[in-house]
């Protein structure tokens, strides 16, 4: 029995690189809940993602999908994973072996693996198979029988939460010999177009064109299909942000109608990918690291087409002169986790990134904020566009121009951002917060605090661009206005407090009440005064420290806010999930807030607090991610943990050091170079003290360009004081 359980227990521990790794994902982790993710297939950073929608509007089906929902709508061609707000989900397509007024459907027997999602509908005798290439939807349908069988084409349906509001512009749509195509332009969480080309791989027999429901402003058809003894039917679906000529071409690039050859060639270009990351861990952990590491390289989306065209977020159509375009960039989580590994772990991408945030600043005079389909949505605060361009250069990334980054980061920091009227004071007001030195609430409206906290995020961001590239004017400048967060640090609670426009503290003040856009007029943006507080811990740790009162009073303070301070219940809309004491992990503000403890005497707790977290807030099942996705945030959260290294500075190009949380791990970096990581077992009486790099001690952090030189990455164990 003990050479058994002995056997069992080294199964479970066996490298992931024995395996295929995309086996050791499950995109159904996440889609349960307020994960926010969708279990259809797409290619790493693809274009398109077509999957199940089960809803056209709810926050809860911001991906269309949620995992306990009974009936399925269709099949909508693109969405974005785990964001906050429901958008795209164009081209709805439902299959049916009859013609019926509501084509919906049960569902059952779902299956979903990278680069395929099938299911079967049992009220439309059908299975429904999916998969993608980079810019082309693929399904096949398998019917219970063959003869006449129907497909619906709805191209009313979208992902709206704007339910109140007509989603549709214009429409303009034709039936082909062999399916549809057209164009339209929608209005939801941004104004876009969306030009589709559709085909079968057999002719239209028949053609229905139903009645418009109230609301309705496109149409929707009822296709019919002579399949004949055959049972099987199939269809490809390109899409384009330009016009029809791009779609179809876009469609073309994915040849032929070998569906099981599209299957096996998204299933390699994900493996390839994940490959680049294999840790020494139990099985389950293996599949809450690799479906991690799936949801981080779902977005960016690419938005360019085979021609390298694409639309921005002015309307105008632009060529791209090389490379890629990108779009769905989730900026305000992302640059805190996610964009720092895409330097590590995809670097070839970066440079496109970041010269796709440049040509939308050259589009609309400023860097975007939450751009998706190439259109803006003026979502979130702050500018988190300027720390992921920051960062890139720190790291080394030269694929774009230096001087045209920073005209655009200084300009995006200095002239008043007014995303949806001449009078919109709820976004940045520069002009405003250099006069006061901060963002006064009466005058500035919602989330002043959270606004000027994290203005000094893209001002440092800006100020060490400015030094890397000798423009010693605008550092001094911009590091002097990062400074601003001081200004509402309360000398009585050392938290970060509002005060209006003479000066005046926010009285009554309760630092644990959250607030938001969703119920303002609040100071804070999806948190309270304990968790924005922590803020310059991401561009200004020194500050910070002696804002605090200094290293025991910061230590002391981490501490009332793990262990002292009870959770907030009832709020899971403004981001107070997946939480201990204070600490929010299902919101981006307190993501970098445990690594803090790094920085003290007592880095242990910070340690046990990862490892915590890790454990509590990230599963295997379908409830596996607490708190929306946001495009990869919360899972690149995880792989970072894993590996035992943070980016608590994004714009600084290094990473603070914690404990892995795995005992081996091996990066595959770009030049063939590859880095070793080795971990000593981290419990209640031992954390890791620091770490060595092929023999270097580190001192606490690591510089990225060390990190990607390759070598050996060995955390150093030492006893925690007193047990």
């Amino acid at each position: 029995m003990r050479l058994f359980a002995a056997l069992a227990l080294l199964l479970l521990a066996v490298p992931a690189a024995a395996q295929r790794l995309v086996d050791r994902v499950d995109p159904f982790i996440g889609t349960d809940g307020t994960g926010h993710t969708f279990p259809g297939p797409s290619l790493p950073f693809g274009m398109v993602q077509p999957g199940p929608d089960n809803a056209e509007t709810g926050w809860e089906y911001t991906s269309g999908y949620q995992l306990r929902a009974p009936k399925i709508l269709g099949f909508s061609q693109n969405r974005a994973s785990g964001s906050g707000i429901p958008e795209l989900g164009d081209v709805l397509v439902m299959p049916s072996l009859t013609r019926r007024a509501d084509i919906a459907s049960r569902k059952a027997d779902e299956v979903a693996r990278p680069g395929y999602y099938a299911v079967r509908l049992p009220d439309n005798g059908v299975r429904v198979e999916l998969t993608a290439g980079m810019r082309t939807a693929f399904h096949r349908y398998r019917f219970d029988r063959g003869g006449r069988v129907w497909v619906l084409v709805d191209l009313q349906h979208g992902l709206t939460f704007l339910s109140d509001r007509q989603p549709v512009l214009a429409s303009d749509a034709r039936v082909t010999r062999d399916g549809v195509e057209g164009v339209q332009r929608r209005r939801n969480w941004t104004t876009r177009t969306i030009a589709f080309s559709l085909v079968f791989d057999r002719p239209v027999a028949d053609t229905i064109e139903l009645p418009p429901r109230p609301g309705d402003a496109a149409k929707r058809y009822l296709l019919g299909f002579d399949l004949g003894a055959g049972r099987v039917l199939q269809a490809k679906v390109g899409l384009s942000t330009v016009d029809v000529a791009g779609a179809r071409r876009n469609r073309a690039s994915l040849a032929g109608w070998d569906f099981a050859a599209t299957r096996r060639a998204a299933e390699q270009a994900w493996e390839q990918l994940l490959a680049r990351a294999t840790i020494t861990a139990p099985v389950p952990q293996q599949r809450i690291f690799y479906t991690a590491l799936y949801h981080a390289f779902l977005h960016p989306s690419v938005v360019s087409d085979v021609d390298g065209r694409w639309r921005g977020p002015d309307g105008a159509v632009r060529t791209a002169p090389r490379g890629l375009r990108y779009s769905t960039l989730s900026l305000w989580d992302t640059f805190r986790a996610a964009h720092p590994l895409y330097t590590l772990l995809v670097p070839e991408r970066v440079d496109d990134f970041v010269q796709s945030l440049i040509d939308q600043a050259g589009a609309k005079g400023r860097l975007p904020m939450w751009p998706i389909w190439g259109g803006e949505t003026g979502t979130m605060i702050g500018e988190p566009a300027i720390p992921v361009i920051a960062d890139a250069w720190a790291k080394g990334f030269r694929g774009f121009d230096g001087a045209q980054a920073l005209a655009a980061m200084v300009r995006t920091g200095q002239e008043d951002n007014r995303v949806r009227a001449a009078d919109d004071v709820s976004r940045s007001s520069w002009a405003q917060y250099e006069r006061y030195g901060y963002f006064p609430f009466d005058v500035a409206g919602g989330e002043a605090v959270s606004r000027t906290l994290e203005a000094g995020i893209h001002d440092d961001a800006t100020a060490r661009m400015a030094a890397m590239l000798g423009d010693r004017a605008t550092a001094v400048r911009f590091a002097e206005r990062a400074r601003a967060w001081r200004n509402l640090t309360d000398p009585e609670t050392r938290l970060a407090r509002g005060r209006d426009s003479r000066g005046r503290w926010r009285t009554p003040f309760d630092p644990i009440i959250p607030t938001s856009p969703l119920n303002n007029p609040g100071d804070y943006t999806e948190a309270n005064a304990w968790q924005y507080s922590w803020t310059p811990g991401l561009f200004d740790p020194p500050g910070l420290i002696a804002a605090m009162g200094g290293p025991a009073a910061f230590r002391a303070k981490l501490d009332r806010f793990f262990f002292e301070l009870k959770p907030t219940q009832g709020a899971e809309y403004l981001g107070q999930e997946a939480m201990i004491g204070q600490y929010a992990h299902g919101n981006e503000p307190s993501h970098h807030i445990a690594w803090l403890y790094a920085l003290t005497d007592h880095p242990w707790t910070g340690q046990q607090l990862v490892r915590r977290i890790a454990g509590e807030f990230y599963r295997d099942d379908p409830r596996g991610i607490i708190g929306n996705d946001d495009c990869g945030q919360m899972s690149a959260w995880y792989v970072f943990a894993t590996l035992g290294f943070y980016p608590l500075e994004p714009a600084s190009g290094r990473y603070v050091l914690g404990a892995p949380l795995v005992s081996r791990a091996v990066l595959h970096l770009a030049r063939g170079r590859r880095l070793s990581i080795s971990a000593p077992a981290v419990d209640d009486r031992q954390y890791a003290r620091d770490a060595v790099l092929d023999g270097r001690p580190l001192g606490g952090s690591v510089s990225h360009r060390a990190l990607t030189k390759g070598g050996t990455l060995r955390f150093v164990p030492s006893p925690i004081a007193g047990k």
